[in-house]
């Protein structure tokens, strides 16, 4: 099931996506409520939109504009150092334990919204990666019932101001610049993707430039692994966010390079069978004059 969260005119709702057309999910059961949250919290939802066919008549895709899958999601957990060549290429050892942030809620916006390169650096980067949605919450959780706590996968830009990034050791300031880090506009249920959504092609562009190109099975910590570990040290809740590492060929590490983003670009970020997170880049100044 591909679901989405957008607006239509003056409403916000919950959409079912086929191909590229969606139903509106809110008009017919409006105690889904106006994003995925609805869905979440109440699995019997689920279950009825899973069996039931939705009265009303469908949209075109392209006609809605994308919002956040979670309007307030509790915590934007993010995992760094997954893939082996992105280590290499950052200069890092190879971890027995991942590198683990966490982002803000400002810090994100929804695919489509405006990447906003801050006025205090030029190294803005771009990261590809897959974004995991909670659906059932829990503490402790084993490696083996970790998958029954994903509601579903989406695609996440992890845009990086690389010069704070590296002020100090905490990586906290150049992941949490204001409108770095886009996320969807796409979530889809575990149904229809592979086990732990491994084995997906997952790309970055610019236009025709190729950035990142890779695949979910290079992922050193699985999602299962990943939910398990986290949730030793914090309880996952319903609506959480897990952003799971980006592969190599990120632009601070390019040769000749580095390759950053400019305002006037489009960065799209795509994972398959999920969908194409698309951002223009804007400048800061240039967002706030709007």
């Amino acid at each position: 099931m591909k679901l989405m969260v957008g607006h239509s005119g003056n409403s916000t709702a919950v959409y079912l996506v086929d191909g590229a057309t969606a139903r509106n999910v809110t008009a017919a059961m409006p105690e889904v409520s106006t994003d995925l949250m609805g869905l979440i919290s109440t699995p019997d939802l689920m279950t009825t939109l899973r069996n039931g066919a939705l009265s009303g008549a469908s949209e075109e895709v392209a006609k809605i504009k994308p919002a956040l899958p979670v309007a307030a999601p509790g915590k934007i957990l993010c995992l760094g150092l997954n893939y082996i060549e992105h280590i290499k290429e950052g200069g890092y050892d190879i971890p027995d334990y991942p590198a683990i942030f966490m982002r803000t809620r400002k810090s994100i916006m929804a695919a489509g919204a405006p990447l906003v390169r801050p006025t205090c650096s030029e190294q803005l980067d771009y990261e590809a990666e897959l974004m995991i949605v909670i659906g059932k919450g829990g503490r402790h959780i084993s490696e083996a019932d970790a998958l029954d706590h994903v509601f579903g996968y989406t695609v996440f830009n992890d845009g990086s101001v690389r010069d704070y990034q590296r002020k100090t050791h905490q990586w906290t300031p150049g992941k949490n610049f204001d409108n770095t880090g886009a996320i969807g506009p796409y979530v889809v249920t575990p149904e229809d993707l592979p086990e732990g959504a491994a084995g997906l092609k997952i790309e970055s562009r610019v236009g025709n430039e190729i950035l990142q190109s890779s695949n979910t099975g290079n992922m050193i910590w699985s999602v299962a692994q990943t939910i398990a570990i986290m949730s030793q040290f914090t309880t996952l809740e319903p609506g959480d966010l897990i952003a799971m590492g980006t592969p190599p060929g990120v632009g601070h590490a390019k040769k000749p390079g580095p390759r950053w983003l400019k305002p006037g670009e489009t960065v799209e970020i795509e994972i398959e069978r999920i969908g194409i997170c698309a951002s223009p880049v804007v400048d800061e100044v240039e967002e706030a004059a709007q």
